[in-house]
């Protein structure tokens, strides 16, 4: 049976204490406030009242309305209070979504990287030393680390997808004007579309037709036949984080073997074009959007140094320089058009790399340019995407984007559906085989990878409760290693799985054995106090058998 929305709402609670990430966040709405509106929502179920999104936890970027939050846009001397919600955080409510928060960003939803905001640098949901990807960086972290199940995004340059790709989430930017951008703090307000991230595919569907209002419009007619995917040779890529090319080659095989052509196709217009986003005159609109709000506040401390000299910079470039730019733009826009030629998709890795916290703060602007190499010309483009998880390289998420035209939303939907590779989990106690939560994995179409062990870093407790099982924790001393299985489900088996895990139970990365890591079940700190510690015995099942 699946948690009541109150429920949901004090684990989430509980895991944001637990993984103790303060940066992801902007402002929390009050837990008693919460609390309230998920009894009239569990009530509101037990009535009959249909609501699909009903107990799903929203977390909402700070540049978009939330009623009853400040809107900062990542400035708090920005800050407003808005009067209502905005459309789209309007439209999931309606549906049962229950926000949780606001999410930090890169201010001004200026940057790649997370780390431009007075609020703290948002780290990587599972490796603290690297960026989380930016701007929409708390929205992805929050669904990332299994606090929220949904989150809100916007998307100019690549934000939407390159916070997705980073932490092994979906990441869906439509087509601009499929969903209202009406209570959104513009960063160009001609290219920013709302975006929304989910762990799985199917969740993040659901959560966009409820944010259009209405059915898309269709995409153009197409002859039947397998999907025709672009996918541009290797070298045209430039240069990849290491094991990054060869996990996009492995992408493009998953594809094949799926029954897609596979159609060579020339990057150089979209690389182009990726340059003129910051480089050209297009950057002029984000001084349209707050120029005039950092020109009365030039000394104001919260202001990031790197966005406010972006957006002044932009400030005194003439007019001529813009439409000589937009007649370039259209040009290279008609050559990718026609270089696509009659693909249903164009396949890309969605960043080139994932860059460090040290990095990025090395050379800021430099690292920040390379990171919009395959993204930053969607927009301008006027195209739709999906980034979608597509494995690990060296124990890290890696994500691919699928782009198509306008209002090809679902047609990218149904190919990233046969590139998403299934989900493991690593799991050391009721879920092992043989053990009473076992079926819960069967019934999901799971399917037993392998029994390893983790890495001895972990401690087991036997903790008190119905059926008994154990809460695995990592130590930084004293760690011994714990039998562990890993199972592959398919990724919406994942999300139902996580749904409905219940407390003190967690979703967090395992390390194993053999040096790589996956997801699997941890305990949260407070249930295992008084817990009998049975790390002697290597494992549940030997600690049963005792």
């Amino acid at each position: 049976m699946s948690l009541s929305v109150l429920a949901r709402v004090r684990a989430a609670h509980a895991r944001i204490e637990a993984v103790d990430r303060p940066e992801v966040w902007i402002d929390l709405r009050p837990l008693p406030e919460v609390e309230a509106e998920a009894e009239t929502l569990d009530a509101r179920v037990s009535a009959g009242e249909h609501l699909p999104l009903a107990g799903r936890l929203l977390a909402v970027k700070g540049n978009i309305d939330v009623a009853g939050l400040p809107t900062t846009a990542g400035c708090p001397s920005y800050a407003y209070k808005p009067a209502a919600d905005a459309p789209v955080v309007a439209r999931l409510r309606a549906a049962g979504a229950l926000v949780i928060g606001t999410t930090n960003l890169d201010q001004f939803a200026t940057g790649l990287v997370g780390t431009r905001s007075p609020y703290g640098a948002v780290r990587h949901a599972h490796d603290p030393s690297r960026v989380s990807g930016g701007s929409s960086s708390g929205s992805a972290v929050a669904v990332a680390l299994g606090i929220a199940d949904l989150s809100l995004g916007t998307d100019t340059a690549g934000s939407g997808r390159i916070p997705a790709a980073f932490n092994g989430i979906v990441g869906l930017k439509p087509t601009r004007g499929l969903v209202p951008a009406d209570g959104v703090v513009p960063a160009c307000a001609s290219l920013d579309c709302v975006t929304v991230f989910a762990r799985t595919l199917p969740e993040a569907e659901q959560a966009l037709a409820l944010m259009t209002g209405s059915a898309p419009r269709s995409a153009p007619t197409r002859a039947p036949g397998p999907w025709r995917i672009a996918v541009p040779p290797t070298e045209q890529l430039g240069e990849l984080d290491p094991g990054w090319a060869q996990a996009y080659e492995e992408a493009a095989a998953r594809l094949r073997a799926a029954g897609a052509q596979l159609r060579p196709v020339d990057l150089t217009p979209f690389t182009e074009a990726a340059t003129m986003l910051y480089e050209g005159a297009f950057v002029a609109e984000r001084y349209t959007a707050v120029g005039a709000f950092i020109d009365s506040t030039p000394t104001a401390p919260d202001l990031d140094p790197t966005v406010a000299h972006i957006i002044t910079a932009a400030r005194d470039i003439p007019a001529h320089r813009l439409f000589a730019d937009q007649d370039r733009m259209n040009a290279l826009r008609t050559a990718a058009l026609a270089t696509l030629s009659d693909a249903d998709a164009l396949l890309l890795p969605t960043a080139p790399g994932h860059p460090t916290l040290a990095e990025v703060a090395a050379d800021p602007l430099g690292a920040n340019a390379r990171l919009g190499r395959f993204t930053n010309s969607t927009n301008l483009f006027d195209l739709c995407a999906v980034a979608a998880p597509a494995g690990d390289v060296a124990g890290l998420p890696f994500g691919v984007m699928l782009i198509g035209p306008a209002h090809t939303d679902e047609r990218l939907a149904r190919i990233a559906a046969l590139l998403t590779p299934p989900a493991r989990i690593a799991v050391v106690g009721a879920h092992l085989t043989g053990q009473p939560l076992n079926p819960q994995l069967l019934s999901l179409g799971a399917r037993l990878v392998r029994t390893t062990t983790t890495a001895p870093v972990y401690r087991l407790h036997a903790l008190r409760t119905d059926p008994p099982k154990p809460g695995l924790e990592r130590v930084d001393e004293g760690g011994a290693t714990i039998e562990a299985e890993v199972w592959e489900l398919p990724p919406e088996g994942l999300g139902t799985l996580t749904t409905a895990l219940p407390h003190p139970m967690t979703v967090g990365r395992i390390d194993l054995a053999d040096g790589t890591s996956v997801p699997g079940f941890l305990c949260e700190p407070y249930a295992l106090r008084g817990a009998t510690d049975i790390t002697a015995h290597g494992g549940w099942r030997a600690y049963l058998d005792r």
